[in-house]
């Protein structure tokens, strides 16, 4: 399993408030407003010490609470916040992102790291982590957003934290190419590699695993039928188990070279056969594109 989660599910309790906490410019904000579209009560950057007080005003609770706390809050203190999660038995969520890519956001937004003062952007990102490892350590789920567009946070957040989702399992098929990074959002990896390439055929160079003409080729292949029997064998008593456990989103990535003819053919193959098994299937092509 990747860092995006280390428990299970809606592993959020509706007594405890759920701790969103991380990185500057990893998404922090969107999260937290993603939340309180999801029913949460909101609180933002609020103090620590103030946390016992406010969830004794909350009581009875109707509404799950969220509460933001980073390094722009007073007093923080990164070795508390685990520590105060540990005694009210709440999630930490922690937000994390490359540090090439939070300065990309810093340098677009124009935002002065609240930990950089008169040092360049890096330098306080690098201090930031430095200093929140521990914390990273101590959360329950870790979301990476370096390759997440917002609308993939949201989807992410919803299979974690939304209490009002059903128990069903929700379940993406990714495409990718191994020359464009490894998704970091996925559950379960395969490597198609082993299968014929139509990339060296000049006729289907262009084309992509969704043209019939790539399939058929792909499908001829001596060891592609049993792969995929084995493949749906492997899958069939692990889907439930996943559900059993609580957990409401798995992303099964299939990869392959470039993304954009193999692991592109066997999402499209095996997307029928898993909504057969009363699973909701949403296809992501990342690298189909590129």
């Amino acid at each position: 399993m990747s860092e995006l989660s280390q428990t299970a599910s809606k592993t959020a309790s509706q007594d405890a408030p759920l701790i969103v906490t991380g990185l500057s410019g990893a998404g922090i904000s969107s999260t937290l407003k993603h939340l309180e579209d999801f029913g949460y009560e909101v609180f933002d950057n609020f103090p620590l010490g103030l946390i016992d007080s406010l969830m004794e005003t909350q009581a009875p609770k109707k509404r799950p609470i969220a509460i933001g706390i980073d390094t722009r809050t007073r007093q923080f203190d990164p070795d508390q916040l685990a520590e105060k999660a540990k005694t009210l038995g709440s999630t930490i969520l922690f937000m994390t992102a490359d540090q090439h890519v939070l300065q990309k956001r810093f340098t677009e937004t124009r935002r002065r790291h609240p930990l950089a003062d008169d040092r360049p952007v890096s330098a306080g990102i690098k201090k930031e982590m430095e200093w929140l490892w521990p914390l990273r350590s101590a959360a329950n789920v870790i979301i990476d957003t370096t390759e997440l567009s917002i609308h993939d946070l949201r989807r992410t957040l919803d299979g974690h934290f939304n209490h009002d989702k059903s128990d069903d399992l929700s379940i993406t098929l990714m495409s990718f190419g191994f020359k464009n990074g490894i998704p970091r959002e996925a559950d379960l990896m395969m490597d198609v590699r082993f299968l014929a390439n139509p990339n060296w055929v000049a006729e289907l160079k262009n084309k992509r695993g969704t043209d019939a003409e790539v399939g058929d080729y792909i499908r001829k292949h001596p060891a592609f039928d049993e792969f995929i029997s084995h493949y749906k064998a492997l899958l069939k008593p692990l889907l439930p188990l996943y559900q059993k456990e609580g957990k409401s989103y798995l992303t099964i990535a299939i990869g392959c070279t470039g993304g954009h003819h193999r692991s592109v053919f066997t999402v499209e193959t095996l997307k029928d056969w898993i909504t057969e098994q009363g699973y909701v299937v949403h296809i992501q092509h990342r690298d189909i594109d590129r």
